[in-house]
């Protein structure tokens, strides 16, 4: 039974409004529950991009409070009561606070090259590779936290010793609008520097950064109110002192808690700049197998595990979209329509080689990995895209056939969340290579997820099946059915072959 009773306050529709940040674009979203519906407005959508200085790349953390700010403001010109805010953003990037509780200066991007070898110089100096991943079980990835942090260790990067906390970032753009500070757990644990059993900081991984517990805010879980804006924000839009919730700030864990499963036999695949593929664990599985396939243990809105592999998703399509748009403007319809109208299976790409991380030309890279693996070799705007959609539906099953030996339940259903969900050629062929229905839906499944913690925050939806419930009555899902499935197994053996689990 839901538990939600709308609430009026002055004639004002009682609502919550979700801070939604990926790495490439935010929004801000009110969502309100009406007869069991979630119903969403989009108030503001802003651009979020990589700043390049001198080599370096960089978040723009001030463009982002100003958007927030914005954001609020708008609020006031809605017929609404917002009862609080939540804020989510990706993972492992951090601001450093210094003593007099400023930011030093603006967060490195975790695009940025400077951690490219940090994990092998990691594992010569401090801890080898098995160690490090069984301590933390999370897959190892050069960006994480833990390598940024040991790389401005290395570098005596004259800022580090001054920090006095890292906040992760939706801690960081809370701590702005509340001047409270917390280290909210699902963001937390993409950084590699929690013990996943105990769900707090590894005190022998931050003692080899110099580092210790007292470098970052108190951990808290999703659910707990951070503070209220401050008196700043308040004169800033007009607003009171509305309540500033922790929800699972890493966005995939807001998206994970909106899939709209029936029951516990299902994966998940986030689709974004990221792909994130996964399941719900009780516990962490943290093993030599999983560490062989190099899965990741992250933590989930509701306590439960997030067992997943991160696959480079939409990043590729969005970096070879930059340079068409050099020539003519392209939608992404438009690549879709080439793709979908040119020859199937001409070539493949592994769409997690380090050469796609942050290339000066996407379009040069992959058509260099088809050269040197003897394939054809791209050309037109259909062909690349074809090969980039078609690699990322074989590398989908690659992962799912290793997180089915995992799982201790027959996995019957893929749910295809987020941006990328919207991309119904490539939903088909995700359903014709893994041989298992998809679901795809919804496509704001990380803002949902936002405000329906703020919602179970606010004691006004219960658990996880009124939050998955509430969604499957709000939104229209799409579902593909498997079909040629001999002639994708024919052509997976074929990407298997040139391209082995990494």
């Amino acid at each position: 039974m839901i538990l939600f009773s709308l609430v009026m306050k002055e004639s004002k529709l009682a609502a919550f409004l979700a801070i939604d940040l990926g790495a490439s674009s935010g929004r801000a979203i009110l969502g309100t529950i009406i007869n069991n519906k979630l119903e969403l407005k989009e108030l503001n959508r802003f651009a979020n991009p990589i700043i390049d200085i001198n080599g370096r790349l960089y978040w723009n953390l001030f463009h982002l409070y100003s958007e927030i700010i914005k954001s609020l403001k708008i609020t006031q010109l809605q017929d609404i009561e917002i009862q609080s805010i939540g804020i989510d953003t990706w993972g492992v990037d951090f601001v450093s606070i210094g003593k007099d509780g400023e930011p030093l200066r603006m967060p490195y991007s975790y695009r940025d090259t400077r951690t490219f070898d940090a994990p092998e110089k990691f594992f010569d100096k401090v801890l080898s590779k098995k160690d490090t991943y069984l301590k933390t079980g999370i897959q190892i990835m050069n960006f994480n936290s833990l390598f940024q942090l040991f790389t401005q260790k290395e570098d005596k990067n004259p800022i580090y010793p001054m920090t006095d906390k890292f906040l992760f970032m939706p801690d960081a753009l809370s701590y702005l609008l509340t001047n409270s500070m917390v280290t909210e757990y699902t963001i937390a644990s993409t950084s590699q520097l929690l013990n996943p059993f105990s769900r707090s900081f590894d005190e022998e991984l931050l003692s080899a950064l110099n580092l210790s517990k007292e470098n970052f805010a108190p951990i808290v879980f999703p659910g707990t109110q951070i503070g209220t804006l401050s008196e700043s924000v308040q004169k800033q839009t007009d607003l009171g002192a509305i309540p500033v919730i922790a929800v699972a700030g890493h966005d995939t864990a807001s998206a994970v808690i909106a899939t709209p499963a029936e029951n516990e036999n299902f994966a998940y695949l986030s689709s974004g700049t990221w792909s994130l593929m996964g399941i719900e664990s009780k516990e962490p599985v943290v093993n030599e197998e999983t560490y062989s396939l190099n899965f990741t243990n992250e933590g989930g809105a509701d306590g439960s595990i997030r067992l997943l592999k991160n696959i480079c998703g939409m990043w590729l399509i969005e970096q070879c979209k930059k340079e068409w748009a050099k020539e003519r403007d392209i939608s992404y319809d438009e690549i879709v329509l080439a793709a979908t109208q040119s020859e199937p299976f001409k070539c493949y790409i592994n769409p997690d080689a380090s050469c796609f991380a942050s290339p000066e030309s996407m379009i040069d890279e992959i058509q260099n990995q088809c050269k040197q693996t003897n394939q054809f070799i791209p050309q037109t705007i259909g062909e690349i895209a074809r090969c980039i959609y078609e690699s990322l539906a074989l590398r989908y099953k690659q992962v799912l056939e290793n997180l089915q030996k995992l799982a201790g339940f027959p996995i019957e259903t893929l749910h295809i969340i987020g941006g990328g969900s919207q991309n119904n050629m490539l939903n088909k062929f995700t359903a014709n290579a893994i041989g298992i229905p998809v679901i795809a839906g919804p496509s704001e499944a990380t803002a949902i997820g936002n405000i329906l913690l703020q919602a179970k925050a606010a004691g006004l939806v219960a658990d996880k099946k009124d939050i998955r419930r509430i969604v499957r009555n709000s939104v229209d899902l799409v579902r593909f059915e498997p079909q040629d499935t001999n002639l994708w197994d024919k052509q997976y053996s074929k990407y298997s072959e040139i391209f082995r689990e990494s």
